[in-house]
């Protein structure tokens, strides 16, 4: 992720803190808004979304390599993707 993703976060975490003043709440809501229209974090979180989806199916395809339920042949696809991607 980078800054505009978390400067976002900050944000949403300080809107639900209890011990953070509405009026601070308030400023966080604006920013939100601000950033969200900003074609750099709309960039960014395109990105961010892509790297968690290859992320995601790298992770099945491991899973697959370690299940003792799933046969040798789909194993062997797994690891040929994976290597593909050069994520072993």
């Amino acid at each position: 992720m980078s800054l505009p993703t978390r400067v976002v976060g900050g944000y949403k975490a300080a809107i639900n803190n209890p011990n953070v003043s509405e009026e601070a709440k308030d400023h966080a809501r604006e920013a939100i808004d601000e950033l969200q229209q900003d074609p750099e974090t709309q960039a960014t979180r395109e990105g961010y979304q892509e790297d968690k989806d290859e992320t995601r199916v790298n992770a099945g395809y491991k899973a697959t390599l370690k299940n003792p339920n799933v046969s040798e042949e789909a194993k062997e696809h797994a690891r040929e993707v994976l290597e593909k991607k050069q994520a072993i």
